[in-house]
């Protein structure tokens, strides 16, 4: 898979405050990307050199192939945290002429904001003011402003703020639209069962280091506990030497749940075949860590 962006060896620093400390990664084409981390971790410093806000003070950005130059631009979309649109502007008139910094014609832009306006049901909104809309009304304007142009990379941070349920739904279609059809999107967030569902690779900065950084199925085996649970009814007084009992709980009906660790070389079957001679097993699963579990356990770690 070919890398629409690269990053190597980042350093910025302000005042006294390092930002990004030899910080690189690689992105690949056609990928939803999870920029992960804490707040105040160098998440945003990152972001805003690539958009080309700001300079790093060592290092360099690779777009396509290419070194970072200032026509790139164009082959961005970035919806920023902190929402830039205009309050006092109405919404048709400021989304093109933000198609048209973007590189479209007036022509072009009509085009592409009439299928946006009816994909999002969002037409009569056309000649409000942007202040008198919603947060998430606004929301959806801004992120019809960040993908208008088609961009090659789309950087969303924190996308769903402001969304409802039903809305972050649409949203999240189309990222995965735009995912399918080549785009590539990096998307930076604290709402981890958003990076469970959407994102194939991720990378996680804290304290100015990159600490984890690879596919999502990858890092997820890395963190794997070994552990396993089973639903059951029965007594499941022993088992045999090489397996742990971690805990049991009882279900709300009436089964009972016992969480059980494995050597990584003992064989799953064993457990199983074990467990079905004794007692009547409902289910039986691995215990998977969730993006959640592995953001607190390798922040934890790089804190101490």
């Amino acid at each position: 898979m070919n890398n629409i962006l690269e990053a190597h060896h980042i350093v910025k620093q302000y005042a006294e405050h390092r930002a990004l400390d030899d910080v690189s990664l690689v992105v690949p084409q056609g990928s939803i990307f999870g920029l992960l981390g804490p707040n105040g971790a160098g998440k945003t410093s990152l972001i805003r050199i690539i958009n080309q806000i700001t300079a790093p003070d060592s290092g360099e950005i690779i777009l396509a192939g290419e070194r970072l130059k200032p026509d790139h631009i164009k082959r961005i979309g970035y919806l920023p945290e902190e929402r830039g649109l205009y309050k006092k502007m109405k919404v048709g008139e400021q989304l093109l002429y933000l198609a048209q910094l973007k590189g479209l014609t007036e022509k072009q832009a009509m085009e592409k904001l009439k299928t946006w306006f009816i994909k999002f049901d969002i037409k009569a909104w056309w000649s409000k003011n942007v202040e008198d809309l919603s947060k998430g009304m606004q929301q959806k304007v801004q992120f019809v402003a960040t993908v208008m142009h088609e961009p090659d990379l789309i950087i969303l941070d924190e996308p769903f703020s402001g969304f409802d349920p039903i809305n972050a739904n649409l949203i999240k279609d189309e990222i995965l639209e735009l995912r399918d059809k080549g785009k590539t999107v990096i998307f930076s967030t604290h709402r981890m069962e958003s990076v469970e569902e959407l994102c194939d690779h991720i990378a996680l900065i804290n304290r100015a280091h990159k600490v984890l950084d690879g596919p999502k199925r990858a890092i997820k085996d890395q963190f794997k506990t070994h552990t396993y649970h089973v639903e059951y009814q029965g007594e499941l007084d022993t088992l045999p030497p090489a397996f742990d009992v971690l805990n049991t709980t009882s279900t709300d009906d009436g089964f009972l749940r016992t969480n059980i660790k494995i050597p990584p070389d003992a064989a799953v079957n064993d457990l199983i075949r074990y467990l079905l001679d004794r007692v009547a097993v409902r289910a039986f699963g691995e215990n998977i860590p969730t993006m959640n579990d592995i953001f607190i356990q390798a922040v934890g770690e790089t804190n101490d």
